[in-house]
């Protein structure tokens, strides 16, 4: 174990002997809290089983407009995910989809990304051999989409669900984004190779160890999980993640991607937890008296929070598959919400999506940014991800001339 393996071991023992202590009740609080989960997991299943929409869906048309029903919000808020349909037209998403292929085929990505087997690990089994999750980020159509103004409109209303204020003081700005660049994914018909497992992104032992994390989860940690509100903005942009390519450093309000082709169940596409407050579940469960002092129920560093069968398994019926959505839809979930994606696509297309998250504008996010800007010129990768740089001899990936005065403001470039 090195020196800085055997500090984070020691620091995991020491949160979990001081969080115990600061819970002596923790067993039944435990209790109370999963009896609440595991009713709300049952209820989804049965509504699930019998057809009933989960997930909140709002029409952009309807943000513009302000004609948004007035349940909504706190729906999304329960739910911690939502769909905004028609965020761009269908002929847009489709052109783009059209142009990334282009550009992929033109710049032989799949020979080059073969050539990296060591860092890329979306390879189909098919017979194409093709990648599943493609190592870009500056393609014309993937620049063009996070700086377009609907998608503003979209994000700026969706960080307004949160309370991203408290006594008059901002902890992030709602209506100004910064742009996170992240990949693409172009599934085949019956690939079977990007099934993830539940998991949640944005740190794992953190949760648990760093202070701003500890202050972002304090009722949970006090035991008054009921107090717990996950879009409660205080703390979060303060947190310190374990740099990591599995771990995102942004503040993210949302997670999120566009839809380029038509998919839904079945469809090799994404699966969601839909309850916003369970990761109280997640965080209190290392806590009990079963689990070893130095064990945070799977929690690695430098990796996504996953869901392990033998401490979470009660809430595993509760995963729903998005419904089907089309292109220029877009979907969002909290960066607190267990997904997962699909072991096949069994459908009769490809499932493609550009992921796009929401990140507003705040001094962590704004660091970033300059960690990401010189990347963008060069056409490296994003800072976030293994340094595969394959962009950076590509025929027409984006440059400084394709961003938009909101574009660069976005990226941190001066408008």
């Amino acid at each position: 174990m090195t020196a800085q393996a055997a500090d984070l071991h020691a620091r995991i023992v020491e949160s979990k002997a001081a969080l115990r202590r600061e819970l002596p009740a923790r067993a039944t609080i435990f209790a109370e809290l999963s009896a609440a989960i595991e009713a709300d997991v049952a209820a989804i299943a049965e509504r699930a089983a019998a057809g009933v929409p989960i997930i909140p869906e709002v029409a952009y048309a309807d943000i513009v407009v302000e004609r948004v029903p007035p349940a909504l919000p706190e729906q999304i808020r329960e739910r911690g995910c939502a769909i905004v349909r028609g965020v761009f037209s269908a002929a847009q998403t489709e052109t783009w989809n059209a142009e990334i292929g282009e550009y992929l085929t033109r710049n032989d990505y799949a020979a080059k990304s073969a050539a990296k087997a060591g860092l890329d690990r979306y390879f189909s089994t098919l017979g194409s051999g093709r990648p599943q999750i493609f190592g870009i980020y500056w393609s014309k159509p993937q620049v063009q989409a996070r700086q377009s103004d609907s998608l503003a409109i979209a994000r700026a209303w969706l960080n307004g669900l949160w309370r991203w204020q408290s006594a008059g003081t901002p902890h992030f700005i709602p209506d100004r984004q910064c742009s996170y660049a992240d990949r693409i994914r172009r599934r085949e018909p019956a690939d079977a190779t990007l099934g993830l497992s539940p998991h949640m992104d944005g740190g794992s032992v953190e949760r648990w160890v760093d202070p701003a994390f500890r202050a972002v989860y304090r009722h949970v940690f006090s035991g008054d999980w009921q107090r717990f509100d996950p879009f409660d903005g205080a703390h979060r942009t303060a947190v310190r993640e374990i740099p990591s390519p599995a771990v995102c450093r942004m503040f993210r309000t949302y997670q999120g991607w566009t839809a380029l082709t038509e998919q839904g169940p079945g469809d090799g596409t994404l699966r969601l937890l839909p309850i916003a407050r369970s990761i109280a579940y997640m965080l209190l469960r290392p806590l009990l008296d079963d689990v070893a002092p130095d064990s945070l129920c799977g929690a690695q560093p430098g990796r996504a929070l996953g869901l392990v069968d033998a401490w979470h398994a009660p809430l595993l019926p509760g995963f729903v598959s998005i419904p089907t959505v089309h292109p220029g839809d877009t979907v969002w979930w909290h960066p607190d919400l267990l997904h997962a994606v699909e072991d096949v696509n069994a459908g009769s297309g490809e499932s493609n999506v550009m992921y796009i998250s929401a990140a507003p504008d705040c001094a962590k996010n704004r660091a970033f940014l300059e960690l990401q800007k010189p990347a963008f010129l060069a056409g490296n990768s994003s800072p976030d991800f293994a340094a595969e740089n394959y962009e950076v001899d590509f025929i027409g990936r984006a440059t400084l001339d394709d961003l938009t005065a909101l574009g660069r403001a976005q990226m941190g470039f001066e408008a």
